[in-house]
């Protein structure tokens, strides 16, 4: 088997009689460039992007951060340039990168995110949560004040960019994610990842609708509304396999519809070792990211069962993040489980690994992290996939009485399998 692990992947060998879930192919776009183009000309509804920005002084343009496969050297500049070609140049454009709670990019990540051209032409500006100065109010949800970047709400048109993927607990990333929580001031971000919303079982994979998680980001983002939004799919290599543009929810929906039919799977029952990964980099750069992995193969694992999780973890937990803070303190798995409380930043990551490990063991092998900080998650740390594999079924048949079966998620979360 091909693993999707850091930046080369990783080739072990499994049994034959392992259940394999990958994606469906979906071919990639011949002129992704074109594509591009043709979607934002001609959105799924609303005025063309032409007739969108003439007049405005201020566009901004949001892009997912580093820690999100999407293709931005690939959809920003035949974005931008249509942009230019309707009169908003790098003069009136500005990129906001929407990173959420996560760290900013370095110079060198962000001319390999976006690519060279657009960072020397354009002003970027790396949101960041915890400034309080760069937020204004726009509404409320729930009672709870809506805080957005001051530069998106000031903009005369507002462009998010996403990319459409399964999302644990929010069903779907890209739409409207983009700006709550990615350009969102801590505090809303806290209310949108409470450990009540986390802790609500419709708060999974998949689900859009009766979502907590996703009703609040999507009403939050309702108070003030992009102009346009341009989600892509893509396919294990990052080509575009599709361009949705126009408003939400519309875009966001079409783009989830095709998803849909490619990344999502059925196995029969479930598995007493499974097998996964965090969809290699740049999504398993650490322990942080890698617990979508895991809450992907909890889907399929059975009570008391084993998960192995190959996930590169270059940048460690991180180690001076709030949630390797969590991990340190906490007394137990049921700790870090808890849905209640108050939030904190990272919580709702902890809360989903305190779930999966009181359902399977987690052994781990990460090249970018020591056997202590493995094991202060409560994980096992192995240093071979393949004999990990081997030990763990021969464990669990011993103990079941019979052979134990085995699933394998080459791509970890990139691909959602329910047990029938």
């Amino acid at each position: 088997m091909s693993l999707a692990y850091g930046e080369r992947g990783l080739s072990v060998e499994v049994p034959d009689d392992s259940v394999v879930v990958e994606p469906a192919v979906a071919p990639p776009l011949p002129d992704e460039s074109g594509a591009v183009r043709s979607a934002v000309r001609a959105p799924l509804a609303g005025p063309p992007l032409d007739r969108l920005v003439a007049g405005a002084e201020r566009v901004v343009v949001v892009f997912p951060d580093i820690t999100r496969p999407m293709p931005n050297a690939t959809v920003l500049p035949p974005l931008l340039d249509e942009l230019e070609r309707a009169g908003s140049g790098p003069e009136r454009v500005e990129l906001l990168c929407a990173t959420g709670t996560h760290r900013s990019a370095t110079d060198h990540e962000l001319r390999d995110l976006v690519g060279e051209a657009v960072v020397d032409r354009y002003r970027i500006h790396q949101h960041r949560s915890d400034d309080t100065d760069a937020h204004v109010a726009v509404g409320t949800v729930d009672g709870v004040p809506v805080l957005l970047d001051r530069r998106y709400v000031a903009a005369d048109r507002r462009i998010l960019t996403g990319f459409v993927e399964p999302h644990f607990f929010a069903g779907w990333s890209g739409g409207p994610k983009g700006a709550c929580p990615g350009l969102a001031a801590t505090a809303t971000i806290l209310e949108a990842h409470s450990p009540t919303r986390i802790a609500d079982p419709r708060a999974t994979w998949l689900a859009l609708e009766g979502n907590p998680v996703h009703e609040f980001v999507r009403a939050a983002t309702d108070r003030c509304p992009p102009d346009l939004s341009v989600d892509v799919t893509i396919d294990g290599a990052k080509h575009l396999t599709g361009v949705f543009a126009g408003p939400l929810p519309v875009s966001h929906r079409a783009a989830v519809t095709a998803a849909s039919r490619t990344v999502t799977g059925t196995v029969s029952g479930r598995f007493d070792v499974v097998l996964t990964t965090n969809g290699g980099h740049p999504l398993d750069r650490n322990l942080y990211q890698s617990v979508k992995g895991l809450a992907a193969a909890e889907r399929v694992v059975a009570p008391g069962g084993i998960i192995v999780m190959a996930s590169a973890c270059g940048d460690g937990v991180p180690e001076a993040g709030a949630f390797a803070r969590i991990l340190d303190r906490a007394d137990g798995v049921e700790a870090l489980a808890r849905p209640d409380g108050p939030g904190e930043v990272d919580r709702w990551q902890a809360q989903v690994l305190g779930r999966v490990l009181r359902r399977a063991e987690v052994w781990l092998y990460a090249d970018g992290l020591s056997e202590g900080s493995v094991r202060s998650a409560r994980m096992v740390p192995v240093d071979d996939v393949a004999t990990a594999v081997e030990d763990a079924l021969e464990l669990r048949s011993g103990a079941l009485g019979r052979p134990a079966r085995l699933c394998v998620l080459p791509r970890g979360p990139l691909t959602v399998a329910t047990a029938s």
